[in-house]
């Protein structure tokens, strides 16, 4: 289908279609203290839940999302919406913790939907619009992983966590059926090039442009670790706001995402700073933003405005370093984009699994200071891998 198909009214769709999806990843951050007290989960191992939404999605960007290039994508989204509904469902149900981290798991998995319409948008777009086309689109990602907290915080508050669940899988729903419409059925790039490629030889090419690749190890590792951090944040906020000394509900907890929108200027200003300051120099900028503000988090105390100003100083620099370091690998082979991205995508969110699952459990043992010291740890390991351009896996 010819690049016009991308309407304004399409483009909307599926930026909104990607932040409904995306905000599966984290709509449980806030409700851990809730999913605790009901399923009689230790805090130590609260941090498990939202991780394993992470591992399912990294592990989705390591299996499925190559498969964009060697199946029609309407397909596999088409496939992985069932799927997300059925998660979704699962947890809304789920007896125990066990079933609940499996439930995450295929949630996670089945997020993967975000990474088949980034790359279909840019293939459905002119050349001339390509660029508007993926800022929209990555605005809409960036909206629902900020807005998340907020709507889950809320509708747990009101009806139950459960609930947040069974919100998720009518949303999905709506917005596989949409997209089942408005897509086409076109066969995918090596399909059309009669280029046969096993799905062996597909996975085995992300470990070559790996080993190939300085700059991308170096890319991976940097967003990795900024990435623990930044889930380390999210991941223990609502344990940390829930009690003494502010006793915030989970509602009000869910709240701090709107601060969070902070990220999206971020995102933005940073496309004109990589022009202007080079993608390392801005990626340290970012990052030197987030220590900043774990330094002020962590010197917080009962300070409800310092916290606040903490965490738009995180989210502001997250989003800042993330759009730098994408330009960087999308720079890296032109022929292998998506691959690329893969490889990328799949460190960046293994780190947000180590990050949630070991702040909750540092959180359990030295408290809120802890978990800033922690995430500091990550952020300077990713200076030291922006700077290092010869790192060796």
């Amino acid at each position: 289908m010819p690049s016009e198909i991308l309407r304004p009214s399409i483009i909307f769709l599926l930026s909104c279609a990607v932040a409904a999806t995306a905000a599966n990843l984290y709509y449980t951050q806030p409700l851990l203290p809730l999913m605790g007290k009901e399923l009689g989960v230790e805090a130590g191992q609260l941090g498990m839940i939202p991780a394993l939404s992470q591992l399912g999605y990294a592990a989705a960007i390591l299996l499925i999302s190559p498969l964009g290039d060697v199946l029609p994508r309407r397909r596999l989204i088409n496939i992985l919406s069932v799927t997300l509904v059925g998660g979704a469902l699962l947890a809304y149900v789920a007896p125990n913790s066990v079933f609940l981290g499996l439930a995450c798991l295929i949630i996670g998995i089945s997020a993967n939907i975000t990474q088949q319409i980034l790359p279909l948008a840019a293939t459905l777009s002119s050349p001339q619009s390509r660029g508007r086309v993926i800022a929209s689109i990555m605005t809409g990602l960036t909206t629902g992983i900020l807005l998340s907290r907020t709507i889950s915080g809320a509708v747990a508050e009101h009806f139950g966590w459960r609930m947040v669940f069974l919100m998720s899988a009518t949303i999905a729903t709506v917005f596989g059926l949409m997209l089942h419409r408005i897509l086409p059925d076109r066969p995918s790039p090596l399909q059309r090039s009669a280029e046969a490629v096993s799905y062996k030889a597909l996975l085995l090419s992300l470990w070559t442009l790996l080993r190939s690749h300085p700059a991308l190890r170096q890319s991976m590792l940097t967003g990795m670790c900024w990435f623990a951090a930044f889930n380390a944040l999210w991941a223990a906020l609502a344990l940390h706001v829930t009690s003494a000394p502010f006793y915030f509900s989970v509602q009000q907890a869910g709240l701090f995402g709107v601060v969070a929108l902070a990220g999206i200027a971020g995102a933005k200003l940073s496309g004109r700073w990589v022009t202007k300051l080079g993608v390392g120099n801005t990626i340290n900028l970012g990052i030197g933003l987030i220590l900043i503000g774990f330094g002020i988090s962590a010197a917080a105390g009962e300070s409800l405005s310092l916290l606040i100003i903490s965490i738009v100083l995180i989210d502001f620099g997250v989003f800042m370093a993330q759009v730098a370091n994408q330009v960087r690998v999308f720079s890296i082979d032109s022929n292998a984009q998506s691959r690329v991205n893969s490889v990328y995508m799949l460190g960046y969110y293994l780190g947000g699994a180590i990050g949630s699952l070991s702040s909750v459990a540092v959180y359990d043992i030295a408290g809120w200071q802890g978990v800033c010291i922690l995430a500091a740890a990550f952020l300077c390991s990713s200076l030291i891998a922006n700077h290092s351009s010869q790192s060796r896996l």
